[in-house]
């Protein structure tokens, strides 16, 4: 949420700049906040709508923007689950065209765009137009087999046979919540933990 918060930081600041005893003040804020509201900036909108509401609580002013934020926060939340819809139906088609990619070459493909046009009509992104984070790796670097002797040995692996595929949400930054949430895909299922699994070392250098 850094970006985010970046965002709605020069609004919090001219509020808190501003006169709290001019008359006029109220009605200037809460016009912005709509103002930004209508250019689609809902979070920045609703961080001025908090504020005056908090700032203003007997004002008129300050009571309608309690209300608008039920409605806003409503309105969000509406927006987040679709974004998050959005963004599983993504990865999950983008899954399924590596699983399909990796039947047919065994093994993963060094880079998403490999999948185009054979399996996805575009090179995936977020539903806010990022692209993914992908990294395919050898799940077991290091094998253990025989030598033609029957001697063991180890050698290396060298098949990409696993991927992480990660969305890092709006900010392109780890961690957040909303819509700056981090959503990861593992070998084709979604990981619910904070952070991806430690990649195996050492990886083959190709």
């Amino acid at each position: 949420m850094a970006l985010l918060r970046s965002m709605a930081l020069p609004v919090v600041l001219a509020l808190a700049a501003c006169h709290s005893e001019d008359p006029r003040l109220p009605q200037q804020l809460y016009d912005e906040a709509i103002h930004l509201n209508q250019q689609g900036k809902q979070l920045e909108a609703r961080t001025l709508m908090a504020q005056l509401a908090a700032r203003y609580p007997d004002n008129p002013i300050g009571q309608q923007a309690s209300k608008d934020l039920y409605l806003m926060d409503a309105l969000l939340r509406q927006d987040l689950q679709e974004h998050q819809r959005q963004l599983h139906s993504i990865m999950k088609r983008t899954a399924d065209a590596l699983t399909r990619y990796k039947t047919k070459h065994g093994e993963y493909p060094r880079f998403l765009s490999s999948l185009v046009p054979d399996y996805l009509e575009q090179e995936p992104e977020t539903p806010w137009k990022h692209p993914f984070f992908y990294r395919p790796f050898v799940s077991n670097p290091i094998l253990n087999t025989k030598d033609r002797r029957g001697r063991p040995v180890q050698v290396l692996g060298t098949k990409l046979d696993s991927y992480h595929l990660a969305c890092l949400g709006v900010d392109l930054l780890p961690g957040g919540e909303g819509l700056a949430a981090d959503t990861f895909v593992v070998d084709g299922e979604f990981y619910k933990e904070k952070t991806l699994p430690l990649i195996p070392q050492p990886q083959p250098v190709r």
